[in-house]
């Protein structure tokens, strides 16, 4: 992983200073020794004009693997591959966020002992990452900089030059450049974004992540347009921390807003909502209406399609009516979480024989998910480009043909009613499409009139009397005789 700090400067105001401001003198190369591997510093430009700094950090991938080993007990077949072949010598992650944090921690708090007015001026300032893996890609990207005051320059990397028609590589290759940046506000900018747009990180998040965001979004993160997205994902998705950190924030903004202290906001606000209800999450809705219509079918076995990080198989397992249940999903890092989630490796014999992940395709039909009673694809048909759902249709209703199919997807009428969601944007940077009732039922009718299923459709959340519920979903449920009897 590689990263550079560019300044420059004049004789009155070397360029030199940096040396200063990160306590790393220009006329060494020094080394650090980080959790993960080795940090080296090094100047390959240093004079009163221009200097650069360089963070090169080398992985030790196999020491990874081996601190994880006897780990994730139940997971997917292939994880031990996924383990050693990976992106996480040479892509930004949160890897080189810890380094950032370790071995520049002087400056990304602003202190400077030897010179102690420089940390507070602002300077020219240009970062370079080669390799930035971006989910959500450029636009993404210029969406977290930009409304921090960078001029962003993002270019997707192809998946191979020599073939341009496979396309672009979820990588950019990152330029910020600004002018009124000091380099502590670059620093934890750097610190905060970058695990975000990578959209994961190597550890486990603990509640102590709360407190780490919200310093080094000091003065910026409260205000952000993407706020949601940030906390959301910088916090692994988890939403009791998500929840913690966002009524923090917010709490924040009003102080700043009124000119007072955030403890007499939070002793106020404490006091005026002790006693309401809050709302029950949408995703905490979904996966009890998901529940709900497993029961009613009568289901004990099941697959839960595109599991990601193992929420729904989490809420499962507390119901012992359902004897099995498996995940599946294409993304390895998501079966790992969900391994972590569940705690597979300290679950006891009994519970375990209950659960299984593996990672597999929906593009592809796969033996290993026939003679099920139900499947759920909740949010998954979104995330697939158009051309490939009747490649996931013959996958599940074809080929695997489950006696129940449960499809939940956003219903995009609904999207009017989020007042944080721009006109003409779908919820998740990540959707391929986002459909009408009208759209689905018609999809789902006619995947249920080719294979054999009838079609039922329930509403998910609040049912609007206008634009109807925010998540649809519907019910199949096989209904050829012969079929029906063999499943």
């Amino acid at each position: 992983m590689f990263l550079t700090i560019t300044t420059t400067g004049t004789p009155e105001r070397p360029a030199t200073d940096l040396g200063y401001l990160l306590h790393k003198h220009p006329e060494k190369a020094q080394v650090f020794s980080t959790s993960y591997g080795t940090a080296h510093v090094l100047y390959p430009e240093a004079d009163a004009e221009r200097c650069t700094a360089a963070l090169l950090l080398e992985v030790d991938a196999v020491a990874l693997v081996r601190r994880g080993k006897g780990k994730g007990r139940g997971g997917a077949p292939d994880a031990a591959l996924a383990q050693y072949v990976n992106d996480r010598p040479y892509a930004a992650s949160s890897l080189l966020a810890v380094a950032l944090s370790s071995v520049f921690s002087s400056a990304m708090k602003g202190v400077c002992n030897a010179r102690p007015e420089l940390p507070a001026a602002p300077r020219p300032l240009r970062i370079e990452v080669p390799a930035l893996p971006a989910r959500g890609g450029p636009d993404l990207v210029r969406g977290l900089f930009e409304p921090l005051g960078w001029t962003v320059t993002a270019e997707p990397v192809p998946l191979d030059t020599e073939f341009p028609q496979w396309g672009d590589s979820r990588y950019v290759r990152l330029e910020l450049e600004s002018t009124d940046r000091t380099l502590a506000e670059a620093l934890r900018h750097l610190y905060v974004l970058l695990p975000v747009l990578d959209d994961a990180k190597h550890y486990w998040v603990a509640p102590d992540e709360v407190d780490k965001l919200l310093r080094a979004g000091e003065g910026w993160l409260p205000g952000h347009p993407e706020q949601k997205l940030i906390t959301s994902r910088y916090l692994a998705r988890r939403w009791s921390l998500t929840r913690a950190a966002t009524e923090r924030l917010e709490l924040v903004r009003l102080a700043e807003t009124d000119d007072s202290e955030v403890e007499e906001i939070d002793n106020a606000v404490e006091a005026e909502t002790e006693t309401e209800e809050r709302p029950t999450p949408l995703a905490v809705q979904r996966r009890e209406a998901v529940t709900a219509a497993l029961k009613a079918s009568g289901a004990a076995r099941v697959l839960d399609l595109g599991c990601g990080q193992g929420q729904l198989v989490q809420s499962l397992l507390k119901d012992p009516a359902f004897t099995e249940i498996v995940g599946v999903d294409v993304s390895m890092r998501a079966l790992t979480i969900a391994s972590r989630r569940l705690k597979l490796d300290r679950m006891g014999e009994r519970q375990a024989a209950r659960v299984k992940l593996f990672q597999g395709s929906l593009a592809y039909t796969d033996r290993r998910i026939k003679g099920y009673d139900a499947a759920v694809l909740s949010e998954v048909i979104e995330h697939l480009d158009l051309p490939r759902l009747p490649a996931l249709e013959y996958a599940v209703f074809g080929s695997a043909r489950p006696r129940t199919v449960l499809v939940t997807t956003p219903n995009v009428e609904y999207n009017v009613r989020w007042e944080s969601l721009p006109a003409g944007h779908a919820r998740h940077g990540d959707h391929r499409f986002e459909w009408t009732r009208a759209e689905f039922r018609s999809w789902a009718d006619s995947v249920a009139e080719r294979h054999g299923y009838t079609a039922a459709f329930l509403p998910v959340g609040p049912d609007d009397p206008e634009v109807g519920p925010p998540t649809q979903m519907a019910v199949f449920t096989l209904t050829t005789p012969k079929e029906a009897k063999a499943a």
